[in-house]
C-alpha cells in the first residue's frame, strides 16, 4: 500500500466518506498477507518506497498468479521478473492488460503512474547479446519511476568486461557494474566480467552480481530518489561487450554517454 493511498483512507474516514469497518477491512492486509505458500508484504511500499516484485523461478504459474493479484488488489504495481513461457499464459491469463518484455522476461502489471523521480538513468550495453540483462535493469528502473535512457552496441571492450571501466573513465556520475553470463568458455559464465569489473581502477564504478539487470536497475533508482534535491546527471549501467564493432551514437553531444 502507497502512502498516498493510505492518507486517502483516512482522509474519507475523517470526511464520513467511509466506515470504521471499511478502514479496518482494506487495513487488514498490513504487514502481510498470507497466501500459505508465500506472505505477501504489503508494508514494504510504505517502508521502501516501493512494491515486493516476484521473482519467478521456483514458483508455479498459478503462484504467481496468485501473488499478483494480491499485489493488485492493494493497488500496488506489479514487476514479476524471470518469466518463462507457462508464467506468461497463466499471467496474461488472469490479467489481460499485463505487459510482457519478451527479452527481459518481465511482467509488469501498473495500477498506477509511478511518481517520477530526478536525473536520468542511462544504460549501456555494448553488445546485443547483452540486451535481455540491459532490459531487465530498464523494466525495473522505470516502473519504479526513473526516467531512462538506453544506449544499445556502442562501444568496444571486449568480452572480459570492462565496459564499466572504459564509462567510469568518461563521466562524473556513479556507474553500476553489471556482468553477463554470455560469453565463451574462459568466461565461466560470467565470472570473469565479474572479477574484472570489480578490479576496476574507476573509483566510480560498484558491481552487481551476474545477471542481475534487476538488482542494478533497482539501485540506480534509488540514487535517483535519493538524489532527489540534486540537480541533472545521469547514472550508467553497463553489462560488458560482447562483440567487436565500434559505432558511436548519432546526434550525441555534451559529455560523453549523459
Amino acid at each position: 500500500m502507497k502512502e498516498s493511498r493510505l492518507r486517502d483512507i483516512l482522509k474519507k474516514f475523517h470526511g464520513n466518506v467511509i466506515s470504521e469497518g471499511e478502514v479496518v477491512a482494506a487495513l487488514r492486509r498490513l504487514p502481510f498477507e498470507d497466501l500459505g505458500f508465500a506472505k505477501v508484504d504489503h508494508h514494504r511500499t510504505l517502508r521502501c518506497g516501493s512494491p515486493e516484485v516476484i521473482f519467478c523461478p521456483g514458483k508455479t504459474p498459478a503462484q504467481v498468479v496468485r501473488i499478483a493479484g494480491a499485489l493488485v488488489r492493494s493497488a500496488a504495481n506489479v514487476l514479476a521478473t524471470r518469466a518463462d513461457a507457462k508464467v506468461v499464459r497463466a499471467v496474461r491469463k488472469r490479467f489481460p492488460k499485463v505487459v510482457h518484455n519478451e527479452s527481459a522476461r518481465t511482467l509488469t502489471i501498473v495500477s498506477c503512474a509511478p511518481e517520477p523521480l530526478p536525473g536520468r538513468v542511462v544504460i549501456v550495453a555494448a553488445g546485443t547479446s547483452d540486451l535481455p540483462v540491459a532490459e531487465e535493469a530498464r523494466v525495473t528502473a522505470e516502473i519504479m519511476g526513473a526516467s531512462v535512457r538506453t544506449v544499445y552496441d556502442v562501444v568496444v571492450a571486449g568480452m572480459e568486461g570492462a565496459l564499466a571501466s572504459v564509462v567510469g573513465g568518461l563521466v562524473s556520475v556513479p556507474v553500476i557494474g553489471v556482468p553477463t553470463s554470455v560469453g565463451y568458455g574462459a568466461s565461466f559464465q560470467g565470472l570473469a566480467p565479474l572479477l574484472t569489473m570489480l578490479n576496476s581502477c574507476a573509483a566510480g564504478v560498484t558491481v552487481v552480481n551476474i545477471d542481475n539487470g534487476f538488482g542494478a536497475g533497482y539501485t540506480a533508482a534509488l540514487i535517483c530518489r535519493t538524489a532527489a534535491s540534486s540537480v541533472g546527471g545521469d547514472l550508467c549501467v553497463a553489462p560488458p561487450r560482447r562483440g567487436r564493432k565500434s559505432k558511436q551514437p548519432g546526434g550525441h553531444t555534451g559529455p560523453p554517454l549523459q
